[in-house]
């Protein structure tokens, strides 16, 4: 059985390291530079994957060499391609990252030339439906609209990572999604509320099991079906040295935490029903565990990727993010 599966957005990127970014018509010289996967579906799966989860993906690539680079990398953080669409002339989003070492920030040029988003037949239904947890993103509104239908119906968790909202259809894909996570820019521009706590009260529908709007230093915002009220998780503080990809590891460790919790389901149910298979017997709609503790352990994940450089090459392993949350505890 599938973890987490994510049919989205996936990219190459050229992270350029400089002592501050350039004024106009400036000269800066590059102190090193590094070539890492990136993209929104793309780190949450290989975060999900380095957390312990089975993660894949579904989404589309060509026979170019930025393809197949990509591909390399997901194999090689565990994430199972065996679902991939090969398209020919399509290609990963090409990212160049300027990164700021003085003020820890950093500038994302990104091309979109012939980058497919996920298609309205792909994957199969069945892909789907054996999943624990499906990740979306904006990338190809219909096909993840598509997907989360079937998804919904089967009874599988929709976590979604969103940064844009103008796309036909949008508004649809964002009613069937039931673990929203943005970041409080975004929300802003979704919802025009400046407050994230009256932006979780604009997102929330009957349909949520949890809303979450992340703030970067300022930590987060939340709240979930079983409590109402709007509660803040703080920020973990840590030496930080690169934020690049913190909100994707953010997505991928809440991912990977409510996958686990569905996979504890659904041996829960195996031994109470004498199955000897899981993924027969398993209820993925049956309650979430709590969600405080996946948003902490999302929280912790990334504040550990901000200590070190790069989007997915500084995700850390699961036994990290408990020995830091341990660590914290005392």
């Amino acid at each position: 059985m599938i973890d987490v599966l994510g049919l989205g957005c996936a990219a190459i990127d050229d992270l350029l390291y400089v002592a501050a970014y350039p004024p106009s018509d400036a000269k800066t010289q590059v102190l090193r530079r590094d070539r890492q996967g990136g993209g929104l579906t793309a780190t949450a799966l290989v975060a999900a994957s380095r957390l312990g989860a089975r993660a894949a993906y579904a989404g589309t690539l060509g026979d170019d060499d930025l393809s197949e680079w990509l591909l390399q990398r997901l194999r090689q953080e565990g994430v199972d391609v065996a679902h991939i669409r090969r398209r020919p002339g399509a290609r990963p989003i090409h990212s160049v990252i300027i990164v700021d070492e003085g003020r820890q920030t950093r500038t994302i040029f990104y091309d979109l030339a012939d980058v497919h988003g996920a298609e309205t037949d792909w994957p199969a239904e069945e892909v789907i439906r054996s999943s624990r947890v499906l990740f979306v993103d904006h990338f190809g509104v219909e096909g993840m609209g598509r997907a989360a239908r079937i998804a919904r119906a089967a009874g599988v968790p929709v976590v979604a990572d969103f940064e844009r909202h103008e796309m036909p259809g949008f508004g649809d894909l964002l009613a069937l999604v039931d673990h929203v996570i943005i970041s409080r820019d975004f929300g802003e521009r979704l919802t025009g509320e400046t407050d994230p706590a009256a932006a979780l009260d604009r997102l929330w529908t009957a349909d949520r099991r949890v809303v979450v709007v992340t703030c970067g230093a300022d930590g987060c915002w939340y709240r979930t079906a079983a409590d109402p009220a709007p509660r803040h998780q703080p920020a973990y503080p840590v030496p930080t040295v690169d934020t690049t990809g913190c909100g994707d590891v953010f997505h991928g460790a809440y991912t990977a935490a409510l996958a686990r919790a569905g996979r504890g389901s659904a041996d829960l149910a195996c031994a109470r029903r004498g199955s000897p298979d899981p993924a027969e017997t398993a209820d993925r709609r049956s309650p979430d565990p709590d969600p405080a503790e996946m948003i902490r352990f999302a929280s912790a994940a990334a504040a550990l990727k901000a200590t070190r450089r790069g989007g997915q090459a500084g995700i850390p392993t699961r036994a990290a993010v408990e020995a830091f949350l341990k660590e914290q505890r005392r």
